[in-house]
């Protein structure tokens, strides 16, 4: 699996679900490499067939539309697209 970690200040645990073709995935990278966060990104796209069967899975739980890019903050909360505001929320305390 080729799950990737951006280090930086440890907010949490912070999953992206990305595709590597999705300006909106890259801005929200581009939003958490600009905050200085850490965290584990993976593009769901790049994956082989049996890879992405098990990520899909795993991400429906918390987003059943599958639609990128799809945060999950410290399994608890599921940020859908780039949302700037609510992100840097979700990270503030």
């Amino acid at each position: 699996m080729n799950i990737q970690h951006v280090s930086g200040k440890n907010k949490g645990k912070i999953m992206v679900y990305t595709l590597s073709t999705c300006i909106w995935c890259k801005k929200t990278k581009h939003l958490f490499d600009k905050m200085g966060v850490e965290y584990d990104y993976i593009d769901v796209d790049l994956l082989d067939d049996a890879e992405k069967e098990k990520i899909v899975h795993e991400q429906e739980k918390w987003n059943p539309l599958c639609s990128y890019p799809t945060v999950v903050i410290n399994d608890k909360k599921c940020i859908v697209g780039f949302k700037e505001k609510e992100i840097k929320e979700a990270l503030s305390g």
